[in-house]
């Protein structure tokens, strides 16, 4: 049930993703061989990223290691938006009826201006909601601590499962000769 809220609001296949940090290349390309091979992961759900992707200059490429799936990106944009706004316009308007019926003299004195009011502003806070559902924060977290390893001559292991079960396999998987975990919700 939750899954499916989750991918009503995002656009994205992958909800979560999950990054192990490893000392040498030959560890990092193993863990992914291990997804890929044990847990049935695609080859696009597993990136290796080498120290070199951490600099500045290369920073397009740990976006699209890190961040695959442009395209459910700008759906998540859209979906949130809609989907937050909707529900605070519902969530004005239910506040407006339950003032309205409790007899709140501001309400019944003028209840058309009321409703476009409360509505509206249920509207404006569903938007920002639906913003800061679409900034991911718990994904800027793993991207800079990803990026502080890889510019610390570390490589790492990123998944993108689909599936709760493959969100728990590629946890550990990755905490298997790693030297850190992490991941986003």
């Amino acid at each position: 049930m939750a899954q499916q809220l989750m991918h009503a609001f995002f656009g994205e296949r992958s909800l979560t993703k999950v990054a192990g940090v490893f000392p040498a290349r030959a560890q990092a390309e193993q863990a992914a061989r291990r997804l890929m091979l044990a847990f049935g992961f695609e080859e696009q759900q597993v990136a290796v990223l080498a120290p070199r992707d951490g600099a500045w200059r290369r920073a397009d490429v740990l976006a699209r290691k890190m961040e695959p799936e442009e395209r459910g990106i700008w759906s998540t944009i859209v979906r949130a938006h809609v989907l937050s706004g909707f529900i605070g316009f519902l969530a004005g308007v239910a506040l407006c009826l339950t003032m309205w019926i409790a007899g709140q003299p501001g309400v019944t004195s003028s209840p058309g201006l009321a409703m476009v009011a409360m509505a509206g502003f249920g509207t404006t806070f569903g938007l920002l909601a639906g913003g800061v559902l679409s900034i991911r924060p718990d994904h800027g977290r793993v991207i800079a601590l990803v990026r502080q390893y890889l510019r610390q001559g570390r490589w790492a292991v990123v998944a993108h499962p689909d599936t709760p079960e493959q969100v728990a396999q590629a946890e550990s998987t990755l905490q298997e000769g790693s030297e850190r975990v992490v991941r986003t919700l």
